[in-house]
């Protein structure tokens, strides 16, 4: 056997007779078969595992695809690829083309989140800021596309190199979405679930275009500020009360503390006065058909018109704003000296505040009733 025939021989046997592709890692999802200048026997054998897809690539150009099983590889079995080279009656071996496994399998826990607040509009609250992560899945569905779309000329791709690109389409569909469903505010959170479904249901079809299906998609949580988080405990809350009631309810509470402030009878006969008022005001609330009188529920009567209010008067004492109190209780004070004739004075319908003195119902407090001195004899 002379030098060339030993040299030939040499590189038939080099060239690679079974092509096949065992994965031994969890991440990768497109790995390039390498052999000597990319040549192929007449014949050869291609394995195909469960869980792959073998995609042939001549020049750049998408060629067969093969799902799981075993082939010898003839014209027959590559009818893109023959009419790619110009095969009308069988190949010459060897033959090039370039040989990329696809993993097909469920790739699962793949994280994704907001990595900037998403900013919404609520009816309520104004602009809010929203963050949101969880997980999700996908598996490639369309080998071919995959490989002339993402990996290129790519001899190992993982799933780390196309998540950066899918959590960027996730964090943009997602907020398409939330701004779209108008929700109120407390709902993201408490609706993890229907929002989960609904944005897989958005970003599936833009996966599709590069070849990927979106198996799974979960939102585990969504967050926002404490302050708005208080603000929606407390508006939850209120939302829940007669706020009719709970208005009357503060409103007297109110009152009866500025009363305990002013000290001494007055101040206590005031309270004891908006006491029985809150009691009837009460009283008609929980019964508004009888208007909580024990006499109307008896004897079905209509009631007299409520009674005028008093003439509530604010005073001025050690530079302070002090009131409302009643006539008595302003004459008392007076008598008291705790105001005197010039103290400043208001009650509703005055212009301003005024000296006691220059007030007309008020100057029967300076003795003006009391008779003038006797003539001199």
């Amino acid at each position: 056997m002379d030098i060339f025939s030993k040299i030939k021989e040499k590189l038939t046997h080099e060239f690679i007779d079974i092509i096949e592709w065992l994965d031994f890692t969890d991440d990768t999802i497109a790995h390039r078969f390498e052999r000597y200048q990319n040549e192929i026997k007449n014949g050869a054998k291609l394995i195909v595992r469960e869980g792959q897809t073998a995609v042939f690539v001549n020049e750049g150009q998408l060629a067969d695809v093969f799902t799981p099983g075993t082939y010898n590889l003839t014209t027959k079995n590559l009818p893109i690829l023959s009419t790619l080279k110009g095969w009308k009656y069988g190949f010459n071996s060897p033959f090039k083309a370039e040989v990329y496994f696809v993993n097909t399998h469920l790739f699962t826990d793949e994280k994704w989140g907001t990595k900037s607040p998403i900013t919404l509009s609520d009816e309520r609250f104004g602009l809010v800021e929203i963050r949101a992560f969880g997980t999700y899945a996908f598996k490639i569905s369309d080998a071919g596309k995959f490989i002339t779309d993402i990996v290129g000329t790519d001899n190992n791709f993982t799933n780390f190199e196309i998540n950066e690109h899918l959590k960027s389409l996730i964090a943009t569909r997602f907020t398409d979405t939330v701004g779209e469903a108008n929700l109120p505010i407390e709902l993201y959170a408490a609706n993890t679930s229907e929002l989960s479904d609904t944005c897989r249901e958005v970003m599936a079809p833009e996966f599709q275009t590069v070849g990927i299906s979106l198996e799974k998609f979960y939102i585990e949580n969504v967050s926002m500020p404490e302050d708005l988080k208080k603000e929606i405990f407390e508006y939850s809350r209120i939302d829940k009360l007669d706020l009719d009631k709970l208005t009357k309810f503060k409103t007297a509470k109110a009152i009866e503390a500025a009363a305990k402030n002013e000290g001494g009878t007055a101040g206590a006969g005031m309270g004891m006065g908006m006491g029985f008022v809150l009691a009837q005001q009460m009283g008609g609330m929980m019964n508004p058909q009888m208007g909580g009188n024990p006499q109307m529920q008896q004897t079905g009567a209509p009631l007299p018109p409520p009674i005028p209010a008093a003439i509530q008067y604010f005073y001025a004492a050690n530079g302070a704003q002090q009131g409302p109190v009643s006539f008595e209780q302003l004459q008392a004070l007076f008598a008291g000296r705790t105001i005197n004739r010039d103290s400043l004075v208001w009650k509703q319908g005055m212009a301003g505040w005024t000296a006691l003195k220059d007030v007309e119902e008020l100057k029967s407090f300076l003795g003006g009733n009391t008779p003038p001195p006797l003539p001199n004899s």
